[in-house]
């Protein structure tokens, strides 16, 4: 039911959902990742029928008449996903997420670890589907608790209304996509955003793109900062341009009260640039060395820590082929911070350690 990272290949797509499989890959590769575990599909599918879910689900989409009635799906999908966050789960699948939290702490020396919960669905970054960022993450979760409760809400997330309608449309079913969860350490930010090894705008193959601010990368994605961008000679690493910009707030972590927050930069930071030479190469390098084991352009999440020093690597929190490359077809990705994030869920709702509720991200 449960799978450390470092047992895990793209062999186990299935079995963990693509987006914690690969995490596994790249470690394997030697590309810094954050430590964990995955919650597996198989799980998933455990809780459902051990909580005689199926058979309601069921019902409730098959009453759903109208796919374009989106009042009756968000109506739906509230009832489902309260449902799933409200059913208990099995004792002893329990105590096992319980034992790999305290197993993660104990191996950071920290007894209130804060983690990342992160969905994961099988067939989530298809090249022919588009689920990616239709379903939910938590950031900051602390606690055995909290953890099993945010597992929930990132099961409930396979039904997020959105995600609902797009299957129902294609009558594909919510079995053959089911929903891993990752849980990870959550790695500190200094700065924070995405890196593609291939111009999304202009599908240039001739440089990557770079876009980061200080922080997590919420505070880019709610739209209230204007990212760093940059761009890299994809053949030597050489800086091309470096816009600098506005960046006014920071998403960083409460500790105290369990989740991120937005915080107000000194005048300093606002038009400072949050990336070094030396952290600029260290991304192109770690972004060459992803898109040459997928074969393809690839976009990368990615987070460098307070601590980071020339030499050191840069985590990477999420990495995936760029798909809309392929065959060149369509008209070029109008890119944005705020169009990237309605897509791949780069924005994350702040997690507090209490029980949450349901809420989209």
């Amino acid at each position: 039911m449960l799978r450390w990272l470092s047992e895990l290949t793209d062999d186990d797509c299935a079995a963990v959902g693509p987006k914690i499989a690969r995490l596994g890959e790249l470690r394997r590769l030697g590309v810094e990742v954050p430590d964990g575990f995955a919650v597996t599909t198989r799980a998933f599918r455990a809780f459902l029928v051990d909580n005689s879910l199926e058979a309601i689900i069921d019902r409730e989409l098959a009453a759903v008449k109208n796919v374009d009635d989106l009042a009756a799906t968000e109506a739906v999908s509230n009832r489902l996903r309260d449902l799933i966050e409200r059913a208990p789960l099995e004792a002893a699948f329990e105590a096992a997420l319980r034992e790999a939290y305290d197993e993660l702490c104990l191996r950071y020396g920290d007894v209130t670890l804060p983690v990342a919960v992160r969905s994961s669905a099988a067939g989530e970054d298809a090249a022919a589907a588009s689920f990616a960022g239709q379903y939910e993450s938590y950031l900051g979760v602390i606690g055995a608790e909290a953890v099993a409760a945010a597992v929930r809400r990132a099961w409930s997330s396979l039904f997020v209304a959105r995600g609902l309608s797009y299957r129902l449309r294609r009558k594909q079913h919510y079995r053959d996509t089911p929903m891993g969860v990752g849980v990870l350490r959550l790695v500190q930010a200094r700065c924070a955003g995405v890196a593609f090894s291939v111009d999304p705008v202009s599908k240039k193959r001739d440089r990557f793109v770079i876009e980061g601010s200080w922080g997590w990368g919420e505070a880019v994605v709610k739209g209230v900062v204007e990212p760093d961008h940059v761009e890299v000679d994809r053949v030597d690493g050489r800086v091309i341009a470096y816009r600098v910009g506005e960046k006014r707030v920071a998403s960083v972590f409460d500790r105290i009260r369990g989740g991120l927050a937005e915080q107000e930069l000194p005048a300093r930071f606002h038009r400072a640039q949050c990336l070094t030479d030396e952290m600029i190469r260290s991304l192109w390098t770690t972004v060459a060395q992803i898109e040459q084991r997928f074969g393809k352009p690839v976009d990368v999440e990615w987070v460098i820590e307070p601590a980071w020093r020339p030499g050191s690597p840069v985590v990477v929190v999420q990495a995936r082929p760029v798909s809309t490359m392929d065959g060149e077809s369509g008209s070029a990705p109008q890119w944005d911070a705020l169009r990237y994030a309605a897509k791949y869920g780069l924005g994350i709702e702040p997690q507090s350690t209490a029980v949450p509720t349901s809420s989209s991200a």
